[in-house]
């Protein structure tokens, strides 16, 4: 089988599957919600690490307010981030393709080169926008900077918030936007980003227009700074924010907890302005987590192809369609929301980008059984490269190779290449097949890695080389 076969096996099964996703009982759904669109609060915390919300497993802090999502909801318990940072899987969420067929999805995350997401590729707020909906961003955006790029220039209506990777808590970096227009206000960033989102949905309730709200937080990614931490942010003045000689897992907790606090008052407005039952509310992460994350039971982190940097807490809450206090095995991905956001809001993608993820409804709402998915990803520092195919996952780091079950094994420790080299060397052969499909890597894009000399769980990790990993195509065994 030559890898063009195995590509066009691949597309043609992906379009089978979303195909039958949606004829599982999507359809009935997007009939509906043509009567009553949803509103959609979509809330993405940065570097949450699977285990971090207490309904997944964090023993020593409490979020009863995400928590209260997922009792009203569904949890996903497989659900993956596109890439292990964030800019990346940005790209997939807000476009529902490989962000690797963008060249702002080759930075790893965006650090410096003068690209961003196109103003002319259709979006979930331009879609949105074009179904009837009122659009604004709260927060982060990271997929490029004035003039070229920009909210406003792909479908949001408004924006508050920072442009780049990352600010100060406190004092804002000088990068906190009114949308295209520079303000200074003073308070912690979690909060004045909850405040913004409130506002917005008490303006959206009284006009009763649908609406999504992206409701980006910076929480809790670094620099480590919780509430009344203005200290920190002093001594980290004239610094560069990514410090490796500050926070602890005490500043970590308070700042999830922060997050969980605003997200309390994001409900609590759409319950007063009488639209809690037809929101759909989703939280989750846009990559694995970091220094002060609780992966478990997964190894790895943000930055690598192990499961703890790609995989995240998934919650969605729509009293109206989907049941209370579940969970699901359907595997998901970031690119997912954007065909199941627009089903559930009666309209569809654009015939010119087709969707590279699916439509979750069917799982979500329908009860359908879970749907087998193969999934790619590759991350340019330290060379690596991943497939999941059903329970199988074949990942590469350097020039070491492996195949795990990782439902069996979530820690991916019995590596069972030499054991199954058919689906090894299968799996590896469709991972190449779609990178030919990709953009090819390049030098000039940003990555980044965690080395001996910031983590010491990682001694030995060489600092990754910026060039570009293009590695030929190869041939998977014909039987």
């Amino acid at each position: 089988m030559n890898p063009s076969e195995i590509s066009r096996r691949t597309v043609l099964r992906g379009a089978a599957l979303g195909a039958a996703a949606f004829a599982s009982g999507a359809g009935k759904l997007l009939s509906e919600s043509v009567k009553t669109p949803p509103n959609i609060v979509f809330i993405l915390a940065d570097d949450l690490g699977y285990a971090d919300i207490s309904c997944y497993g964090r023993p020593d802090l409490r979020t009863p307010n995400i928590d209260g999502l997922a009792s009203r909801g569904m949890r996903l318990l497989q659900a993956y981030a596109n890439s292990a940072v964030c800019s990346a899987t940005r790209t997939a969420l807000i476009t529902g393709r490989y962000q690797d067929r963008l060249d702002i999805g080759l930075d790893e995350p965006l650090a410096g080169r003068d690209t961003g997401l196109p103003p002319d590729h259709p979006t979930l707020p331009s879609l949105l926008s074009k179904a009837g909906y009122g659009t604004t961003l709260v927060g982060k955006w990271h997929l490029g900077l004035l003039p070229k790029y920009g909210p406003l220039q792909t479908g949001y209506d408004h924006f508050y918030g920072f442009r780049g990777g990352a600010v100060d808590y406190f004092t804002h970096s000088n990068d906190l936007w009114a949308e295209d227009i520079k303000v200074q206000q003073v308070g912690y960033l979690t909060d004045l980003l909850g405040n913004h989102a409130v506002n917005v949905i008490n303006g959206y309730a009284k006009t009763g227009k649908s609406f999504l709200l992206s409701l980006h937080f910076n929480a809790p990614h670094w620099p480590w700074e919780g509430p009344g931490d203005e200290a920190e942010s002093r001594r980290l003045n004239g610094h560069r924010l990514q410090d490796f000689d500050g926070g602890s897992q005490g500043t970590y907790a308070r700042m999830i907890e922060d997050l969980d606090l605003q997200i309390g008052r994001v409900v609590e407005a759409l319950h007063a302005g009488g639209i809690l039952d037809n929101t759909i509310v989703i939280f989750t992460s846009d990559n694995g987590g970091e220094r002060f994350a609780d992966t478990w039971p997964f190894t790895g982190r943000k930055t690598e192809l192990l499961e703890g940097g790609l995989r995240i807490p998934a919650i969605i809450s729509w009293p109206r369609r989907i049941p209370k206090a579940q969970t699901t095995n359907q595997v998901a991905i970031s690119m997912d929301w954007l065909p199941t956001l627009l089903a559930a809001a009666g309209t569809r993608p654009d015939a010119a980008y087709p969707p590279d993820g699916i439509n979750l409804l069917p799982f979500l709402a329908e009860g359908a059984t879970p749907l087998p998915r193969k999934l790619f990803w590759r991350y340019k520092a330290n060379a690596q490269h991943a497939t999941r195919d059903g329970d199988m996952k074949y990942l590469k780091i350097l020039d070491n190779t492996f195949l795990f079950n990782v439902v069996e094994d979530p820690m991916e420790r019995a590596n069972l290449k030499e054991r199954m080299p058919d689906v090894y060397s299968r799996l590896n052969a469709e991972w190449a097949a779609w990178n030919a499909a990709m953009l090819p890597e390049v030098d000039e894009s940003y990555t980044d890695n965690f080395t001996g000399s910031k983590l010491a769980d990682h001694i030995g990790t060489p600092e990754a080389s910026n060039k570009a990993d293009n590695p030929p195509p190869v041939t998977a065994p014909d039987h």
